[in-house]
């Protein structure tokens, strides 16, 4: 993975190396990592075992995180779900040594056939069932519920950032906020349970024994199909063929499907939002996502009876956009 701003000096301070002995990490290398756009910093820790593990470094204001990561840890262990095993956790200097589990997620792996897509697609549901079977009274306090105001405040930065400095005609902006509005409470109704919050291909790791979930520290009790949703409709987009074999797996053949395609309607407007966003904050990486995940979000909208004539009205409107430019960003 390429870092998309130069990173910190491999040692973040001058007691890591003592820090790193008084842990039983005695490093022949320390090769910082490009991650994603929070302050946590990240390290490949190289032992002179030839061992490699990952130090996660967290700023004091994200000490919550560093202790949700533990608690979520330990609870997706339990529930036989692989995730980084933790090595050391310090909470005294916020810093953490966790498994290495190599150097590509799903996403990062070289392109692939649609069957292979399609198995780890099928264990990725098995985690996914096993993350939602969890005791709700065990995730209930580690973050806040993602109900129906949560959602739709998601999709307020979506308008904000996207959507209004495209200027579409008034009225069709305020009909894609009277649906958003009625997306929300709807998915609002949904049954609640456990849910990573982010399980997507971008968070699925392949290792010697099966796919590995990372970036779980955010786990909560969610609506029912959220998981699903993101797993189906984020970065990688599998053909109608495939989504929907995996959908009559999972909730059964002829089920319905609202309830998944509203939260994929959620979702994929969702990360058009956090993608322009994290370009305006200068990571750029994901503005290529942009395009398709517009279009696969506007698929899902056609799909479902009280979003079917907006969605037309939404890609005609959007045609001009769908390049992306940075002109977004200006």
């Amino acid at each position: 993975m390429l870092p998309e701003a130069p990173l910190p000096p491999p040692s973040d301070s001058p007691d890591l190396d003592s820090w790193l002995e008084a842990h039983d990490l005695v490093a022949a290398s320390l090769s910082p990592l490009g991650g994603d756009v929070s302050p946590r910093t990240y390290a490949r820790v190289t032992g002179r075992d030839g061992s490699s593990w990952i130090l996660a470094s967290y700023p004091p204001e994200l000490s919550g995180t560093f202790e949700r990561f533990r608690r979520t840890t330990e609870l997706l262990e339990t529930a036989g779900v692989r995730v980084p095993a933790i090595r050391t956790a310090d909470e005294a200097s916020l810093r953490m040594v966790v498994e290495d589990l190599g150097p590509q997620t799903l996403y990062e792996r070289p392109e692939r056939s649609w069957p292979a897509w399609t198995a780890d697609y099928r264990t990725a549901c098995t985690i996914l069932g096993r993350i939602s079977a969890l005791p709700a009274g065990l995730v209930t306090d580690l973050n806040p519920l993602l109900d129906g105001m949560a959602l739709r405040r998601e999709l307020e930065q979506t308008l904000e950032l996207f959507v209004r400095p495209l200027r579409l005609p008034p009225a069709l902006e305020a009909r894609l906020v009277g649906f958003f509005d009625q997306l929300c409470e709807a998915i609002d109704g949904q049954p609640r349970h456990p849910c990573h919050r982010d399980f997507m291909v971008r968070n699925l790791v392949p290792t010697a024994t099966g796919l590995a979930v990372i970036d779980h520290q955010d786990l909560r009790l969610a609506p029912e199909r959220y998981d699903l949703a993101s797993l189906l409709n984020d970065s990688v987009f599998p053909p109608a063929q495939i989504e929907e074999a995996i959908l009559d797996e999972v909730l059964g053949t002829g089920a319905p499907r609202d309830d998944y395609r509203r939260c994929a309607v959620q979702r994929t407007f969702k990360a058009i939002g956090t993608f322009t966003a994290f370009a305006r904050r200068g990571f750029p990486r994901h503005l290529p996502l942009v395009s398709p995940t517009l279009e696969r979000g506007l698929a899902q909208m056609a799909q479902l009876d009280e979003g079917a004539a907006l969605a037309g009205e939404l890609r005609r409107a959007f045609t001009p956009a769908q390049g992306i430019s940075r002109s977004l960003l200006d």
